[in-house]
């Protein structure tokens, strides 16, 4: 996915209660197939500033399954812990300019969904 404005590219989802609770989110691999070349247990690593300008470094490990299609596990315990994370918080990585490397920049935003004069508002989570 491409950030219009910027001309970045980015991934997203909501977060389940698994993926809150495990400290650990899922992406199907087809949604992060431009950023990553996939190779079964193979770890990666990414180096994520969030909105109050921290950086973090989260693992990336590639899983294959007959099953369950392909997919990605990231591990982020600290930070799912430090931002208070919930279950459909949404997540996006934008891919910040960088050279080639084993090692992938991004922006983090964590959006929650309030409730505020009887309407449904997505705001960015500041913490």
């Amino acid at each position: 996915m491409e950030d219009q404005e910027q001309g970045r590219r980015t991934f997203s989802k909501r977060l389940t209660p698994i993926e809150v609770e495990k400290r650990i989110i899922l992406f199907f691999y087809t949604v992060v197939a431009e950023f990553f070349e996939f190779e079964e247990g193979r770890h990666f690593f990414m180096d994520v500033t969030d909105n109050l300008g921290k950086e973090w470094t989260f693992v990336g490990t590639f899983h294959a399954n007959n099953i369950v299609e392909n997919h990605v596990s990231i591990s982020w315990a600290q930070f799912s812990l430090e931002k208070g994370l919930k279950a459909n918080d949404e997540v996006t990585f934008t891919e910040k300019p960088q050279g080639n490397g084993p090692w992938k920049k991004f922006k983090v935003v964590i959006k929650r969904k309030i409730r505020l004069f009887g309407q449904d508002i997505w705001g960015e989570l500041m913490v």
